[in-house]
């Protein structure tokens, strides 16, 4: 019970996050970079084969060709259901986001077509008669335009992470929190950016006192960082 108290525990959390995002100008660079992550890491995950279609969940079969109930699905809902229970009013609103990106990006991805390198990586998996693999990886037939959603997946991840790694080095000045907890920085990501709006824009917090108490555990977390920082440098010296 401890422990499922601590997974839901959004002040531990987010103060774990906000450790690592204290400049200003590192926040802006999530605030604009890190739902684009979202949205492009499910473009990515499009060509996943479905578990089911949309239309054996009573929904239109004509979304059976757009909307695929696969691993990128799967991973909508369980962000979608995390942010709702570590706060049920900004939660509802990410995973409302966490939806749009499922389903826009499954639109582009349609709109766009696979890459013909795809296409190639499926054709070498069933010329070694590897059928079932092929199947189960990738789900492609046609090559419908020249600009493929992977390269536009991929470029936009490559523009989206490197921004970040630029405002954790010049501005932040401290290595991103996926080098110490690579599971609580992707789940935090997105949730932790929507907030800092919430709060700065509305001036919403999940609970009374909520930003005061954060404040405080980020304060200890940056203060302890720098003397551990300071210890190893007199060591070096």
């Amino acid at each position: 019970m401890s422990r499922m108290m601590g997974l839901l525990d959004l002040e531990k959390h987010f103060a774990f996050y906000g450790a690592y995002h204290s400049n200003p100008i590192n926040i802006v660079i999530h605030i604009i970079f890190v739902w684009p992550i979202v949205f492009t890491a499910l473009l990515l995950l499009h060509p996943a084969t479905p578990i089911c279609g949309p239309s054996q969940l009573g929904l239109p079969q004509s979304l059976d060709g757009v909307l695929r109930l696969n691993v990128g699905f799967i991973a909508t809902v369980v962000y979608a259901l995390f942010y709702i229970c570590l706060d049920k009013k900004s939660g509802f609103v990410a995973a409302l986001m966490c939806f749009a990106c499922w389903v826009g990006s499954s639109f582009l991805a349609t709109s766009l077509g696979p890459s013909l390198a795809l296409k190639f990586v499926k054709y070498s998996f069933e010329r070694e008669k590897q059928y079932i693999l092929a199947e189960s990886l990738f789900d492609v037939d046609t090559v419908t335009t020249s600009l493929s959603f992977q390269q536009v997946g991929l470029a936009s991840q490559l523009l989206c992470w490197t921004g970040q790694f630029l405002g954790h080095g010049l501005f932040e000045k401290r290595a991103p929190a996926l080098l110490d907890n690579l599971v609580q920085a992707f789940l935090m990501a997105p949730f932790f950016v929507l907030l800092e709006v919430l709060q700065s824009v509305f001036g919403y917090e999940p609970y009374p006192g909520f930003q005061a108490r954060v404040n405080a555990k980020v304060e200890s977390d940056i203060k302890e960082w720098r003397e551990k920082k300071q210890i190893k440098k007199n060591k070096i010296t």
